[in-house]
């Protein structure tokens, strides 16, 4: 367990007037970079005479802990601030809403939100930032489309509530909204929240919304309507992201559509965008499936002679291509 630096603490209590004000002491307590000194100055400004802390400090104090990880102590200074009605901020809430999803720990980060609308000043009632930090949380570090599935319900309801108290969504929070239903497999009510942007809801998509939608439709081997959302794309002068264009040349190549991938290879590469090997391998194979061999050793000496593929690659491409004509010979026999 940290130990406090105590001649770092006398320090920062040195540089205090006699009679200090919050706003004094915040700048202190900023200026400190243990956050151990910056605890014992909050506990220790409680104890002077006449002093009363104020939303800054509070803010500090949760910022600094929460920074450090520390949030057994932060939740402290969280349920001091609860107690008193007239202290708080929208900005302070949402601090500790950041930090207490940074911990994992949903359900307190729920009941800040939670108090922030059952207070009665105007200036504390969450905000499209509240909502966009609750939002990401919800869906972070979740890779398991099950478990995606149950926090949507989560999600979709939380939005609902925001749409409700007259808040309008922003493109973060339609983004979320389209990921989230991309990760439970619901790509139908990824589009539906998709063809509302700029009709619905006052902003129009953004390359993220086409990425996440075409990465989902490709996933579910829709190519179709992958290629007419990046139709939609181009012509907003939008590049894919590496992975969209990854999962649209796997996806072209594996149903059926080799010249179209392949033409999306060319494209990726003026597009200075990242072929992963997956996506060589899945092309030459499907060139050498639907045509040819010879088709598909001549595709990869072109990658090679246009700097697309090393030797290294170029080497494991064509084992790996030689592999499978064997394997073939051997299943015909």
């Amino acid at each position: 367990m940290p130990v406090l630096d105590e001649s770092q603490f006398q320090n920062a209590v040195s540089q205090l007037p006699p009679r200090f004000t919050p706003e004094e002491l915040r700048d202190v307590m900023v200026s400190q970079r243990d956050p151990l000194v910056c605890l014992e100055l909050f506990n220790w400004a409680l104890k002077q005479h006449r002093f009363r802390h104020n939303v800054s400090t509070y803010h500090v104090a949760v910022q600094r802990l929460g920074e450090a990880n520390m949030y057994k102590e932060m939740d402290d200074i969280v349920n001091q601030v609860l107690a008193i009605p007239s202290i708080g901020t929208e900005e302070l809430f949402n601090s500790m809403i950041y930090y207490f999803t940074e911990a994992r720990k949903l359900t307190r980060a729920v009941m800040i939100y939670k108090h922030m609308l059952n207070i009665r000043k105007f200036d504390c009632r969450p905000s499209i930032n509240t909502y966009n930090i609750l939002f990401a949380a919800l869906l972070s570090r979740r890779n398991n489309s099950y478990i995606n599935h149950m926090y949507m319900d989560a999600i979709r309801s939380l939005f609902k509530q925001m749409v409700d108290n007259g808040i309008e969504p922003d493109i973060i929070s339609l983004n979320t909204l389209i990921k989230g239903y991309v990760l439970s497999l619901h790509v139908n009510d990824a589009l539906r929240i998709f063809h509302q942007m700029g009709v619905v809801y006052q902003c129009e998509p953004n390359s993220f919304s086409y990425d996440y939608l075409i990465h989902g439709l490709c996933a579910q081997g829709r190519t179709k309507n992958a290629k007419e959302i990046y139709d939609k794309m181009k012509c907003k002068r939008l590049i894919p992201s590496t992975k969209s264009y990854n999962s649209l040349v796997n996806s072209l190549s594996l149903g059926g559509e080799v010249d179209e991938a392949v033409k999306f290879l060319w494209e990726m590469n003026e597009n200075r965008r990242t072929i992963d090997f997956i996506t060589f391998r899945t092309v030459i194979d499907e060139v050498c499936r639907q045509k040819s061999m010879q088709d598909a050793i001549d595709l990869l000496k072109e990658l090679q002679d246009k700097g697309l593929v090393d030797s290294v690659t170029h080497g494991k491409l064509l084992c790996e291509l030689e592999d499978d004509i064997d394997n073939l010979n051997v299943r015909n026999r």
